[in-house]
């Protein structure tokens, strides 16, 4: 018996949905591996001390001072000593050490070598004033709102090589350079600051076309266009990557490269070509520095002013063919490689003030090698190098 039913007829099935979720993250783990050449490197393993004993250089006269007048200032000083009295004899090369009139105290005055020093590092600064203070207008042009609270550009002067006392005098110092502080009569306070004072640029950073980074200008040097950045990688002596993380890095260098100075807000924070950003803003950071390096812990109050992750130290650890973590006495110092490795080969140009803070870490040897004469009664043979030239 035939049926009545009509067969129905077959409708065509709409194509299944694909969802493919691509996983380009590689989680670099690579364990510490110490590099003997940064640590041969005179200005890297006295920074702990150089700070201060500048500082401490400033605030003292060539003639005695008692030691009360700066012994309270040993906080704000950052000595590595309890006591700013056991930090000034650490370094008779700098610091001359003498008996007050009454009680016996301690009175210090400054060397003639330290005396030169100071005269020469305000000289350098006249002479060379447009170019280090370019450096801080760099600085704020990277920030989106250009601007950053004044104690966080006050605590990057020494890094920059601008003097201590640059904001003591607004009108003065700071207008002729094209900055200016930002206060609330301004209608723009600055929430991060206690004051409520921030420090910003005269034009807002509208009189001049945006600078090119010094990847971008190594990438024009190399290759005459900017359009495919590579970051320098340099290989410390001994460290070894695994194939997968070598495969991820070749794929990092070809990722798109966003200037510090360009608008990021459109890029995923959680993308490769975010963590790309990341690299080159400390990269250009610290190419803006005297020695390329600082302290971990010090860039940290930079991280909401240059719109960097929450935990963006880890980057220093991911990309160790970048960056060099230098520990030195209880603390961890970031260097920038392509700086000490890279030789002539690299746009970033040798700071000005450079050569005086090396002055400074000769007075620091000589005044070792004075105290260990003294301890084994040989004579000194010469009171300061610097002083003979």
């Amino acid at each position: 018996m035939q049926s009545l039913a009509k067969p129905r007829a077959l409708e065509p099935l709409p194509p299944l949905a694909v969802r493919l979720q691509s996983m380009d993250y590689v989680d670099v783990k690579m364990r510490w591996k110490k590099d003997a050449s940064f640590d041969a490197v005179p200005v890297l393993s006295h920074a702990r001390d150089l700070r201060p004993l500048a500082s401490l250089a400033r605030l003292l006269t060539p003639s005695p001072t008692p030691v009360s007048a700066v012994s309270k200032l040993r906080r704000l000083l950052e000595t590595p000593d309890r006591r700013v009295t056991s930090f000034l004899r650490r370094f008779p090369a700098a610091f001359v050490e003498s008996v007050g009139p009454q009680h016996n105290l301690p009175w210090f005055c400054l060397s003639d070598a330290a005396a030169m020093l100071l005269r020469e590092e305000r000289e350098v600064f006249v002479a060379r004033r447009a170019d280090i203070a370019g450096r801080l207008r760099r600085l704020l042009l990277m920030c989106p709102r250009r601007r950053i609270p004044l104690s966080v550009a006050q605590g990057m002067l020494w890094h920059l090589g601008l003097p201590e006392d640059y904001f003591k005098y607004p009108d003065d110092n700071i207008a002729q350079d094209g900055f200016r502080v930002i206060t609330s009569s301004d209608g723009a306070i600055c929430q991060d600051d206690d004051d409520g004072r921030a420090l910003g640029l005269i034009d807002d950073g509208q009189a001049q076309e945006m600078p090119l980074s010094f990847l971008q200008m190594n990438a024009m040097r190399k290759f005459g266009s900017a359009d495919e950045v590579r970051i320098p990688l340099f290989q410390s002596k001994g460290l070894r990557l695994k194939r997968k993380i070598e495969d991820w890095l070749e794929g990092f260098q070809k990722l798109p490269y966003v200037s510090p100075y360009e608008d990021f807000s459109q890029i995923n924070r959680n993308s490769d070509v975010s963590e790309k950003r990341v690299v080159g803003v400390l990269h250009e950071l610290l190419s803006l520095f005297v020695t390329c390096s600082a302290e971990r812990r010090r860039l940290l109050c930079l991280r909401q002013h240059l719109g960097l992750p929450q935990k963006f130290h880890r980057v220093f650890e991911r990309h160790p063919h970048v960056f060099y973590l230098l520990l030195k006495e209880k603390t961890c110092f970031v260097v920038l490689k392509e700086a000490y490795m890279a030789g002539e080969d690299t746009a970033i140009e040798e700071h000005p003030m450079l050569e005086v803070r090396k002055k400074y870490v000769q007075l620091m040897e000589e005044s070792r090698e004075i105290i260990r004469c003294r301890r084994s009664g040989k004579p000194i043979a010469s009171e300061s190098k610097y002083s003979e030239d």
